[in-house]
């Protein structure tokens, strides 16, 4: 089994081109990737499991570029089963603040915690 910090690290670059780099169909996006350099790479606690976060900054060849964050946990199902969430946000003017990354993580909840609600709130 690879370690969540290994594998965040091998899964940005990943995030970064299905984002920034070339579309589904093999499209040049954004005038495609010119670099990147690292911005975060930390251990980070998700829904009571130690995980690990790496986040880049993109460079493209056109528009404003932006942010590529891969976050790697163990599976509330066991430590063997690692959940992989991926990130893409913009940096031009509107994009939402770097910081919502943060939060959304905080906010990751395993589906066994009441408060999660999963699916308590769909009705038929």
């Amino acid at each position: 089994m690879k370690s969540p910090e290994k594998l965040a690290g091998q899964d940005v670059g990943i995030a970064a081109d299905w984002a920034y780099d070339n579309d589904r169909v093999g499209n040049r996006i954004h005038g495609g990737i010119k670099s990147h350099r690292l911005v975060k790479s930390a251990p980070v606690t998700v829904a009571g499991r130690t995980g690990h976060v790496v986040r880049w900054r993109v460079t493209t060849g056109a528009g404003p570029g932006g942010y590529v964050q891969s976050l790697v946990f163990p599976s509330a199902t066991g430590a063997e089963s690692l959940t992989i969430v991926r990130f893409a946000f913009d940096a031009g003017p509107d994009a939402p603040p770097l910081g919502d990354m943060d939060r959304i993580i905080k906010g990751i909840r395993p589906l066994t915690d009441a408060s999660a609600g999963a699916g308590s709130t769909v009705e038929p």
